[in-house]
């Protein structure tokens, strides 16, 4: 696996690999180099068909603070043109996490603000530690708070009403509050990781390609402009996966109540 210097990468022997962002000493700010490396973890996970799902967390005290302020010092300082190459860097980073085919959960164990928000919401799944601490953050540092996919993002996540009230005051919330609003699935009453881990677990319990047609149908049916749209991506999905001898496998298995050893064709 891929040595980096922001990121330390776990990888058991289940398929699921830990991803746990590694700037402790800033709460996990993000750096242009941790840009940089999520872009390389993206195409890592993508490429590598035995990586079955992500668990996303930090080091430390921290999820992530957002935007290393260290390093946003120098944007007054540049260009429009520099500007928007830093921008479309970062955001294409959540991008593609967020359109990774296996799933993401993120273990949020503590403060996420900001672009680190942003992480989390790029995940499927959230769970956070009782120390979990969620924030816009932009709109205080004198910027808009639609930034690296979070005005597309958080309304999908909370519903228009706590995204704009959470976007327009930069308000920060703990988790029993993100978890009343939909923002994090629950608590985890102890160790957020294993929390994350054991939904993970559940995940890969079922067939590799079932997976990432159901990771793909949901992203899309989101945004389908009709039911119909959505029902006809479930149809083709449903006869791509009849064809696949994993779904032989996981009859055989219901039927004589045996588990289900999927290899993936």
């Amino acid at each position: 696996m891929t040595t980096f210097e922001t990121l330390e990468i776990d990888r058991a022997d289940d398929g699921i690999v830990t991803v746990t962002l590694s700037r402790p000493e800033c709460l996990n700010a993000i750096s242009g180099q941790m840009f940089v490396e999520l872009h390389e973890l993206c195409a890592l996970v993508d490429r590598d068909e035995t990586i079955r799902a992500v668990v996303l967390t930090g080091a430390g005290r921290g999820f992530c603070a957002g935007l290393d302020l260290s390093e946003a010092r120098a944007i007054p300082g540049m260009s429009a043109q520099e500007m928007l190459r830093l921008q479309e860097h970062g955001a294409d980073a959540i991008v593609r996490l967020r359109h990774l085919t296996v799933p993401v959960i993120a273990a949020v164990n503590g403060p996420a603000a900001g672009g680190g928000l942003a992480l989390a919401l790029a995940a499927d799944v959230r769970l956070a530690a009782p120390e979990a601490r969620f924030g816009v953050a932009f709109v205080r540092l004198g910027l808009s708070a639609c930034d690296v996919g979070v005005s597309w993002l958080l309304p999908r996540v909370v519903g228009l009403g706590h995204a704009s009230e959470l976007m327009l005051t930069g308000r920060v919330i703990d988790p029993s509050e993100a978890e009343r609003i939909g923002l994090v699935n629950r608590v985890a009453d102890s160790d957020v990781v294993a929390a994350a881990r054991a939904v993970a677990q559940e995940m890969v319990r079922n067939s590799p390609f079932g997976l990432k047609l159901t990771k793909q149908g949901l992203q899309l049916a989101v945004d389908a402009p009709s039911m119909q749209a959505a029902v006809a991506l479930e149809n083709r999905n449903q006869a791509l996966a009849s064809r696949t001898r994993d779904m032989e496998r996981a009859v055989r298995g219901f039927i004589a109540s045996e588990p289900v050893e999927y290899r993936g064709d």
